[in-house]
């Protein structure tokens, strides 16, 4: 063969050898691309309903628990004193034996404190399984925590190492509403409100005086105890700027240890009267010379002032003075008449109840509690009726002029004003930028 013919030949077989080798090569890199489409062509047909489930179980072993020994353990319990409760029923409600109750009311300490447990006051104890006390403590308002720990066959008393301290707030606030609502949107506790309301109320009325947009400064005490406050103290000075007239007070305490407040320019706030003998009220009938009576349709004079109060809202007397009568007096129900040393005379009619111990010829001081309203007597509902007499006639007790207390002696002068003088100008600090603050 001609060596032309053999080398075109060997050229055709080398060609259609490479064609050979891609077309194997195609099928056989295209066989798993068809196998998964074999695949998904073939899983809609598939019965998966003849497919029998199983179950297979298999065992764990799991490491073994120690038993706990409790033979020495301990519980601790706590509870709050409730209104009504004796130690004895709280040291019962957590759980402690009967005689260990007897043995440690024994106990000097804890006698003491049976004889001023208070609401409130959290008890935390000790205990064994069996309810036998090993420890308990008990909590005091103005003493550190009183611990109470087994020793031998008695028990010992001593007074936990906490810290007791008292600081000094300053606080301002705007009337919106209420003066409550206002003090208690400045953090202001209830117990310094209260104060503030009292010690003022001599010159400014908070039943019918309060207005939108007055401001109020307030420096008070705070008893903490560990860094926590556990209660409110005492006012120290107070301002109420009512309709752009500023009320101030400023509390004095003399060498004897009385404690009064007095203006910052040393003018007595303890007047011989309070104008008021409720704390918060509203007056429903004013003093009249000529009144349609309610209950028995004619008209008459109104010798009083009549405050609408809850039934059982606290009575209080307005100034010093003796019981000349407690009793029920016709039309107006139950009585006081108090007799004061100026020659006044007070009334507090339709009262629900008198205070305890209130009784002919007592003594009694300026806001003592002496009866609660109610509605005894010819009344229409519970309200307070107040009257003032002088020489037996009666005057009007929101326009007679009310005698003051004495003012401070000139040996006190100097004294006044150097303990008093640093809530005058914190006052002032509070007025200048709290009070800015607030617009």
């Amino acid at each position: 063969m001609p060596l032309t013919k053999l080398r075109i030949l060997t050229d055709r077989m080398t060609g259609a050898e490479r064609r050979f080798r891609l077309r194997t090569l195609v099928v056989l890199s295209s066989l798993p691309l068809f196998g998964v489409v074999a695949a998904f062509g073939l899983a809609p047909d598939t019965n998966t309903f003849d497919i029998t489930p199983q179950t297979i179980t298999e065992s764990i072993m799991l490491p073994a628990l120690a038993a706990a020994d409790n033979s020495t353990g301990t519980y601790e319990r706590e509870s709050l004193v409730q209104s009504g409760d004796t130690l004895a029923t709280v040291l019962s409600r957590l759980k402690i034996d009967d005689l260990e109750i007897q043995r440690l009311l024994t106990t000097e300490a804890v006698r003491q404190m049976a004889a001023s447990v208070r609401a409130g006051k959290r008890i935390q104890a000790t205990t064994t399984q069996d309810g036998q006390l090993q420890s308990i403590r008990f909590e005091r308002s103005d003493a550190p925590v009183l611990t109470v720990r087994r020793q031998d066959s008695g028990y010992v008393a001593e007074d936990s190492g906490e810290v007791l301290e008292t600081r000094v707030v300053m606080r301002s606030g705007r009337i919106l509403s209420s003066l409550y609502g206002a003090t208690d949107s400045a953090g202001i506790p209830d117990k310094i409100a209260n104060q503030m309301a009292e010690t003022l109320s001599t010159s400014l009325d908070f039943r019918e005086d309060l207005r939108r947009g007055d401001t109020f400064s307030v420096i008070y005490t705070v008893n903490y105890r560990n860094g926590e406050p556990i209660a409110a103290g005492q006012l120290l000075a107070a301002e109420y700027v009512n309709a752009g007239k500023a009320h101030r007070a400023v509390l004095y305490r003399d060498a004897s240890g009385n404690a009064s407040y007095y203006t910052p320019e040393g003018e007595s706030l303890k007047k011989g009267f309070l104008r008021s003998p409720l704390e918060f009220s509203r007056v429903t009938s004013s003093f009249s010379n000529s009144r349609k009576h309610p209950v028995y349709g004619f008209h008459r004079a109104h010798t009083g002032v009549d405050f609408g109060a809850p039934t059982g809202t606290r009575v209080k007397a307005t100034g010093e003075a003796k019981v000349v009568f407690a009793g029920r007096k016709g039309g107006y129900g139950n009585l006081v008449i108090l007799r004061h040393t100026n020659g006044f005379e007070t009334y507090y009619a339709h009262l629900s109840a008198f205070a305890s111990g209130m009784r002919t010829g007592r003594t009694v001081n300026q806001g003592d509690v002496i009866a609660y309203v109610g509605s005894t007597g010819a009344s229409t509902g519970p309200h307070l009726h107040y009257e003032i007499r002088i020489a037996g006639k009666p005057q009007n007790p929101m326009a007679i002029k009310l005698p003051g207390a004495p003012p401070l002696s000139v040996a006190q002068r100097s004294r006044f004003l150097q303990q008093t003088g640093d809530w005058s100008e914190k006052l002032a600090l509070l007025r200048g930028t709290n009070l800015a603050a607030l617009d």
